[in-house]
């Protein structure tokens, strides 16, 4: 049986998370656990939705694949010392450490990304140099043992992807007509098919979540440096 173990954390992206939740645990021969400090349930971003992890981190067996979402409560999470350091030490023993959207940066401040390629939400993109990462504005990046996914609904892409890797085009492929997963958005959802107004009424309403972020990269990157 295959370990795959996803990361809970306060005030994270619900969709980052149960999207590849939803594809992963339809794959044959494998055991999902959320993962978190402790057996308390955790608080998404959208509010009352609340996720009730499995498994504490000190209790966890060796991983086959880690899954790290993100999104707003990725900035804390990024100078959560016993996190990080859980996903340090489980890393060198995973088939796969992985992340989606912002959860690319917790790898990051982890220092587990550093010569890699990786992906991320595009407001993020130009936050993974500091850390050493190769930005690429791809949906999916594969980079050796590191599959990193673009922004929230990304995350469905990035799962078919590893249970291609896991198991087979045909498990894949079974799978996505099962979710009926064909998308048809009614609007661009990247900042190259966006209209420009668009794309800048988003950047100017998330300037000051920014700004708070780079002191946060600041930080980590300050204590990777001295490592």
């Amino acid at each position: 049986m295959l370990q795959l173990g996803f990361i809970l954390f306060p005030a994270l992206t619900q969709l980052d998370l149960t999207g590849p939740w939803d594809v992963l645990t339809r794959l044959p021969g494998v055991n999902c656990h959320l993962l978190s400090h402790d057996l308390a349930p955790v608080k998404s971003a959208s509010g009352g939705l609340m996720l009730t992890p499995t498994m504490r981190f000190a209790d966890a067996p060796q991983f086959d694949l880690l899954c790290v979402p993100g999104e707003p409560g990725h900035v804390a999470t990024m100078e959560d010392a016993d996190l990080l350091l859980f996903l340090r030490v489980q890393a060198p023993g995973c088939r796969f450490v992985t992340a989606v959207c912002t959860g690319t940066l917790v790898l990051a401040a982890a220092g587990l990304l550093r010569g890699y390629r990786a992906t991320t939400h595009w407001t993020s993109m130009e936050r993974l140099a500091p850390f050493g990462v190769a930005p690429v504005a791809e949906r999916v990046v594969i980079d050796r043992d590191r599959i990193t996914g673009a922004g929230v609904t990304a995350g469905i892409d990035f799962a078919l992807i590893v249970a291609r890797h896991l198991a087979g085009d045909a498990v894949a492929r079974e799978i996505q007509l099962q979710m009926e997963y064909e998308p048809e958005p009614p609007f661009g959802g990247s900042p190259v098919t966006a209209d420009a107004g668009t794309v800048a009424a988003i950047r100017a309403k998330s300037a000051s979540f920014l700004a708070k972020m780079q002191a946060v990269d600041q930080r980590c990157t300050a204590r990777l440096d001295s490592v």
